[in-house]
């Protein structure tokens, strides 16, 4: 049986080689020869190109937490403007990972009678959800890494099968219909593992990267709210009483006159 598989084989190989010295490009040919899974493995990898753009143009501190807009925020409340640092929060075109979270706690300090007290956890529970949706955009490449593979692995089923049809059909086979179902079947497995191993170590970057853009912005979002719970404290304490003289002199009682 080895036998019988290794002469066509070799014979499709050097047909191949034979082919690629006066054809067209070898990498067009790869993916012709890769069939109807190669272009989908080739469309997911565009797909997966874009959304790895996209990720390295939005996770970054720049954007995710910008320090114009750290400035800016500081020295309203500062000033004690939560009015004023509210609408800019607010504002679209001020919409950031860092003014999403801020506008979600200020908005709960105002409306709340124990706002002062509400606005950490107010800011705690927006945290985490503009955190797992930063999470969720980056699932998409690990969809891609997962099935890539499995589709590479479905072509290389289908190629063999082929190619084993192919031999079943008599003791001299068609040593180019051959040659096509073994390319089929290697061509796909590499671009599965073409298409897979970057999606997956640049998913595990990302990831990496917004736990650490998160933590950042929380270490900034605590700094910015000690302005309100210092203006809190400063307000609900008593106001001190006027001091009393440690002695008072006492006027001299009225003389009787004789």
């Amino acid at each position: 049986m080895t036998g019988l598989l290794t002469t066509p084989i070799v014979s499709c190989l050097l047909l191949a080689d034979e082919k690629a010295a006066g054809g067209a490009p070898s990498f067009f040919r790869m993916i012709q020869s890769g069939g109807v899974v190669g272009w989908i493995l080739i469309g997911l990898s565009v797909f997966a190109l874009t959304m790895i753009i996209m990720h390295m143009v939005q996770i970054r501190r720049k954007v995710l937490v910008p320090p114009d807009q750290i400035e800016i925020i500081d020295s309203l409340l500062a000033r004690g403007d939560v009015n004023g640092t509210l609408e800019y929060c607010l504002n679209p075109d001020n919409d950031s990972y860092l003014t999403r979270i801020l506008a979600a706690g200020l908005t709960r300090f105002q409306r709340s009678a124990f706002g002062a007290f509400e606005i950490k956890n107010a800011v705690q529970e927006a945290g985490e959800e503009q955190t797992a949706r930063l999470f969720r955009s980056t699932d998409i490449l690990s969809v891609i890494g997962a099935i890539s593979p499995l589709l590479g692995l479905v072509g290389t089923v289908l190629g063999i099968v082929g190619a084993f049809d192919t031999l079943s059909k008599g003791s001299t086979p068609d040593h180019q219909s051959l040659a096509g179902n073994i390319s089929l079947a290697l061509v796909t497995t590499l671009l599965g593992l073409v298409v897979a191993i970057p999606c997956m170590a640049l998913f595990t970057i990302f990831r990496n990267r917004i736990e650490a853009l998160s933590s950042e912005a929380g270490s900034e979002i605590e700094r910015l709210l000690l302005h309100l719970e210092s203006a809190a404290a400063a307000s609900s304490s008593p106001q001190p009483a006027a001091p009393r003289p440690a002695f008072v002199p006492r006027s001299p009682a009225p003389q009787k006159t004789a």
